[in-house]
């Protein structure tokens, strides 16, 4: 009977539908010249968030913008987009509002509840200078940025409480120390050359940057970072093209890692030691290098056990010509590489960006979803604007290419980046949020999961409010399923807080424990499907909602 449900659900189609115009999201987010990109700061495109600003249960949108080298006329000059969720599928633009209507060539964003008040907050990462902003809770935000030596160009970012301390501390990847007056232009004398092509030059050649991480070291009314990377163990790898940066507790210790995705060189794989420092393990993890051991050019990162044995896994993008690297735990602090094996060596010939584990037919097996984009508008070869790809996990490790069968909104093609996943009009189905490359914001909303979802929010009390890091377990079946809560993540980007879990044909949890930061583990018992359930750290079950029809 399970075959015959999995299969209806693997031929049935489509299974997203484009809804942004209808939703209200017309703004267009530049990143750079649309025909010709000059430098490489014009390539990253920028990132995307699902998150709950004012707490009425509804997932809105804060949306990034960069801008163009050659500027634009006072007044006239793109800049981030907050969207509020009005409930019924369509989006309004509160930004100036919100007080977040700044320009500038953002990056990335990643949110989390930096002093514990209940309402999130925002980091926006820039090529330049970093913003932090607080919410008031009033529907506005402030400026909180702290002190910073120079400018950067940051890119991934994720809060995380590294130290238990209850308060969430920040990584942020960094990628080039970027000269534009040194620079050679592809038409220029000194211009570099991809297969046999003048285009934009880096990262290779150009200075790589320093990750960072930053300690939280607020009081009531005062909000204080700390830098700490040195000290922490961050900058001990030296400068590397930094991007995605993803955390995880891939050995199950109770503490927080960090993964970072990194262009053209090594990634890196911070183990978190449990005194404040990290060690950087990617190599022999097994998570650095491409299973032959090429350096590769990092871009999006995603966790999820998508195996089902209860360790977190990890999904990477690379450039054009190479392959996703799909990184099975094996449970002993390493990882192995199963990218062939299970079924995603099929296209080398897209250039991936965001990379999401995202249950899009509630069957209750991750399957993938990634979003794809040349650099390199001009080219001959290669393509600028890519089709999306959906990898249905099948349940046995493996995972078969849907992309079709999903419908004209994945297979549509744009130069795409960012990705957040969440379920914006809490039906019980996983949406996507999609940066495209001088476009507006693609948003594809699921009309086919048909098996039944449990969607868990978990607010810390003890342990940070937003209950990053903190890992939910449910019993289906004879199954076990896991899942973390995370900052970050993806493609400079931010996806729902909330843990949903699909059901498959089931129409319960018989059992659901969470364990927060810090080790307390928490027996909730049975919940059933349909519902969103928030469970408050040491008080249970404390709000449930059913799913929208």
């Amino acid at each position: 009977m399970r075959a015959m449900f999995l299969l209806a659900l693997a031929t049935s189609g489509p299974y997203f539908v484009e809804e942004g115009l209808r939703a209200g999201l017309n703004d267009i987010f530049v990143c750079g010249d649309e025909h010709q990109k000059n430098y490489i700061v014009e390539t990253l495109g920028t990132g995307v968030a699902f998150f709950d600003f004012d707490n009425d249960g509804l997932l809105d949108i804060f949306a990034v913008t960069a801008s163009k080298l050659e500027g634009f006329a006072p007044g006239k000059e793109p800049i981030n987009r907050l969207y509020r969720n009005k409930g019924d599928r369509t989006f309004e633009d509160v930004t100036k509002k919100a007080g977040l209507a700044k320009a500038g060539w953002g990056q990335g964003v990643c949110a989390g509840d930096i002093d514990n008040d209940g309402f999130v907050d925002l980091y926006i990462t820039y090529w330049g200078a970093d913003v932090m902003y607080r919410n008031r809770g009033d529907g506005t935000f402030e400026d909180v940025t702290p002190p910073s030596k120079g400018s950067h160009w940051g890119t991934g970012c994720a809060f995380v409480d590294f130290d238990h301390d209850g308060k969430l501390d920040l990584m942020v990847a960094n990628y080039v120390d970027f000269d534009l007056k040194s620079t050679p232009r592809p038409d220029g004398p000194k211009a570099c050359q991809w297969k046999d092509e003048k285009v934009m030059c880096g990262p290779q050649g150009l200075k790589p940057a320093l990750n960072q991480l930053w300690h939280n070291e607020s009081t009531p009314g005062r909000t204080r970072f700390v830098d700490v990377s040195k000290k922490a163990g961050i900058e001990s790898p030296g400068p590397r093209y930094g991007l995605s940066v993803t955390t995880l507790d891939y050995d199950r210790d109770g503490w927080p890692d960090i993964y970072v995705a990194v262009d053209s060189q090594a990634s890196l794989l911070y183990h978190n030691k449990h005194d404040g420092t990290f060690e950087e393990t990617a190599l022999e993890s097994g998570v650095a290098l491409s299973e032959d051991g090429r350096e590769q050019a990092g871009m999006g990162t995603a966790v999820a056990d998508y195996d089902g044995d209860g360790w977190p896994d990890l999904v990477k993008t690379n450039f054009i010509d190479d392959l996703p690297n799909l990184y099975r735990n094996n449970r002993d602090g390493s990882f192995s590489e199963a990218t062939v094996q299970a079924g995603l060596g099929l296209h080398s010939q897209f250039l991936g960006w965001g990379a999401a584990f995202v249950d899009y037919d509630n069957d209750s097996w991750p399957d993938i979803f990634l979003v794809n984009g040349h650099v390199y508008p001009g080219v001959k070869t290669g393509g600028y604007r890519q089709q999306r790809l959906l990898y249905r996990n099948g349940g046995q490790g493996k995972f078969s290419d849907l992309s079709k069968e999903a419908g004209a909104a994945v297979m549509e093609k744009t130069s795409a980046r960012g990705l957040a996943v969440g379920d914006y009009d809490n039906d019980g189905r996983a949406d996507l949020l999609i940066s495209n490359m001088n476009e507006r914001l693609s948003l594809l909303h699921n009309t086919a999961a048909t098996g039944q979802s449990l969607t868990l929010k978990l607010v810390g009390q003890k342990s940070n409010r937003s209950g990053i890091s903190a890992a939910a377990r449910i019993r289906v079946g004879q199954r076990t399923l896991t899942a973390e809560v995370r900052s970050g993540s993806t493609f400079l980007s931010q996806s729902d807080f909330r843990l949903q879990f699909g059901l498959g044909a089931a129409t319960e949890a018989q059992a659901v424990e969470v364990q927060w930061p810090g080790g307390a583990l928490e027996t909730i018992g049975a919940l059933k499907g349909g519902q969103i359930v928030t469970i408050t750290e040491g008080k249970g079950v404390t709000a449930v909602t059913r799913y929208t029809q």
